[in-house]
């Protein structure tokens, strides 16, 4: 199953891949130079020094009959255009969310909202406690309430495998009955 791992610039896509992932995550990862000053802005992320310009690429077997396939996302909306094909054909996504800068993750949530594919929030904890409750997130994130918003540590395998556990089912229970 292919999943996709979204959100805003700097939000943790790239650590989650490689934290869960059981191979060597492929990465596309570049210095960020003087030509991105003044088109990605990098408030709240001030040392970041690197960033995804193409996918993040991983592996996670759950069991016998269930492989996921990660694809993860750049961030920065200059490359979004690889968004449609990194999403197509996905059971689904998990939207990560930095509570220091929420505006992030709003393109991410309409990205999968417009389309109609699953998608769990997971906020994540890479930055210390969060400031806000989750009825303050759901509400600034406009989330609908069938959408699971959970907890997270990207750098944390077991963290970031639950968050992958809870878009499988998630996205499992959206699939039409069958008789």
């Amino acid at each position: 199953m292919k999943v996709v791992v979204a959100g805003g610039f700097g939000t943790g896509k790239t650590t989650l891949v490689g934290s869960v992932s059981e191979i060597p995550p492929l990465v596309t990862e570049e210095v960020l130079t003087q030509a991105s000053i003044g088109v990605d802005d990098i408030t709240g992320v001030e040392g970041k020094t690197s960033t995804t310009v193409a996918l993040d690429f991983g592996r996670i077997t759950i069991s016998n009959d269930v492989v996921l396939y990660l694809f993860g996302t750049p961030g920065q909306d200059r490359f979004w255009f690889i968004w449609d094909e990194l999403a197509q054909g996905a059971v689904g996504a998990i939207v990560l969310v930095d509570t220091r800068r929420l505006g992030t993750s709003f393109p991410a949530v309409d990205y999968f909202e417009r389309r109609g594919i699953p998608f769990v929030a997971a906020v994540n904890r890479f930055y210390g406690e969060c400031p806000y409750t989750e009825d303050e997130i759901r509400s600034a994130l406009e989330l609908d309430e069938t959408v699971p918003l959970l907890w997270c540590d990207a750098r944390d395998r077991a963290s970031s495998k639950q968050a992958l556990i809870e878009l499988v089912r998630h996205a499992l229970a959206r699939l039409p009955a069958t008789t």
